[in-house]
C-alpha cells in the first residue's frame, strides 16, 4: 500500500468543516476514504473533577493529546491500524472504549486546531481552511451543543464569549496563514471546492504515478 494522502479541514467551531467532508465524500470513493477528528483527541481528564473538566478551556492547544494524535498519524500513513479515542461530551472526558481505524488511501483530519502543531502541519499533503463569518459559526454552536451535547443556551454563550471567541483570535484565526485553500462561506462556496477537489484528485494521480 503506497503512503495515504493526508487531508487537514480545520476552521472555526461551526465554520462548515463537516460541509466541507461530505462534498470529499461525495465527489470521492467513500470506501477508500476515512475521517479522524481532532476532537477525539481532548486530554483524559480521569483526575479532574466533573466541576474541573467542564472549566477546560477545549479551545486552546493544550487541551489537546497532540502527542497521541501524532503517534496515530505516523502510524496510519504507515499502513497500520490505529485505535482511536472516543471523547463523550456531556462527561467531559475520554470514554473507555476506543474504536478501531484501518488504513485507507485517503485520510481526512479534521478539527479547529490541526494547523496549530508544526508537527502535525508538515504531515499534511493538504490543508484546507473553512473561513466563516463569527456570528453564523455562534448560531451554529448553540443549535449543535444544545441539540448533541446536552448544554444550555446560557452555557453555550458563556462558553462562546469567554473561551472560544478569543481562542478563536488567538490562536485559530492565525493559521490561515498556513492554508493551502481557503474555502469562504462555510463550506457552501461551490468554485472554492470545486476547485479543492479537483487538486486532490491531482495529488492522488502524483501518488499513483
Amino acid at each position: 500500500m503506497k503512503r495515504p494522502i493526508l487531508i487537514g479541514i480545520t476552521g472555526g467551531s461551526g465554520s462548515g468543516k463537516s460541509t466541507v467532508v461530505r462534498k470529499i465524500f461525495s465527489e470521492l470513493p467513500e470506501e477508500k476514504i476515512v475521517i479522524i477528528e481532532q476532537d477525539s483527541y481532548y486530554k483524559d481528564q480521569s483526575h479532574l473533577s466533573f466541576e474541573e473538566r467542564v472549566k477546560t478551556n477545549y479551545d486552546h492547544p493544550l487541551a489537546f493529546d497532540n502527542d497521541l494524535l501524532l503517534e496515530h498519524l505516523k502510524m496510519i500513513l504507515d499502513g497500520k491500524p490505529i485505535e482511536k479515542p472516543l471523547y463523550d461530551y456531556e462527561l467531559h472526558n475520554r470514554k473507555e472504549e476506543t474504536v478501531r481505524v484501518e488504513p485507507r488511501d485517503i485520510i481526512i483530519l479534521e478539527g479547529i486546531l490541526v494547523l496549530d502543531d508544526k508537527r502535525i502541519r508538515d504531515l499534511l499533503d493538504m490543508k484546507i481552511f473553512v473561513d466563516t463569518d463569527s456570528d453564523v459559526r455562534l448560531v451554529r454552536r448553540i443549535i449543535r451543543d444544545i441539540r448533541d451535547r446536552g448544554r444550555t443556551l446560557e452555557s453555550v454563550i458563556n462558553q462562546y464569549m469567554t473561551t472560544v471567541r478569543p481562542a478563536h483570535i488567538q490562536f485559530i484565526e492565525p493559521c490561515k496563514k498556513y492554508a493551502d485553500i481557503i474555502i469562504p462561506e462555510g463550506g457552501y462556496n461551490k468554485v472554492a471546492i470545486d476547485l479543492m477537489v479537483t487538486k486532490i484528485k491531482s495529488i492522488i494521480r502524483e501518488k499513483q504515478k
